[in-house]
């Protein structure tokens, strides 16, 4: 089994990666920080035309996640950066069910009741079909 961070690119992802790092030393397992790149993303589109037509979305996640790994400091726990291409949730729940994983983190967002009915978020939709136990955790404010 395996303990999945999922991670963006936002200053969030590194309590994802502590909160999977902990659940991953609990329980002797390792863990894959798995970032998924959607490249219907206006913002991946326009930087894929000015690069190489060719690039491959999969190592660009997996280098985005091996970065944030990088940004949080070493890990204490066997890990392995993940990059996976298309609908974040639907992918991310995808390759928790491949990997047999036993949790998966997720960054939550404080919202407002009438903000989560109105506007769907990756994290919602993860813990709604995942098949294994999902943490959502959020930052603490300084």
């Amino acid at each position: 089994m395996v303990i999945i961070a999922a991670v963006d690119q936002s200053d969030r992802s590194a309590t994802v990666i502590r909160e999977a790092e902990s659940l991953a030393q609990a329980f002797d397992e390792s863990m894959h920080i798995v970032h998924v790149v959607d490249p219907s993303a206006t913002e991946i589109r326009k930087a894929a035309e000015k690069r190489d037509p060719s690039a491959n979305f999969k190592d660009d996640a997996a280098d985005i996640a091996r970065n944030l790994v990088d940004l949080v400091g070493d890990l204490e726990v066997p890990s392995e950066a993940v990059g996976l291409m298309g609908e974040p949730a639907e992918q991310i729940v995808s390759y928790a069910t491949e990997e047999n994983s036993r949790y998966i983190v997720v960054a939550g967002q404080k919202r407002s009741p009438t903000g989560k009915a109105i506007f769907g978020s990756t994290s919602q939709s993860i813990i709604l079909k995942a098949d294994c136990p999902v943490v959502s955790t959020i930052e603490q404010e300084q």
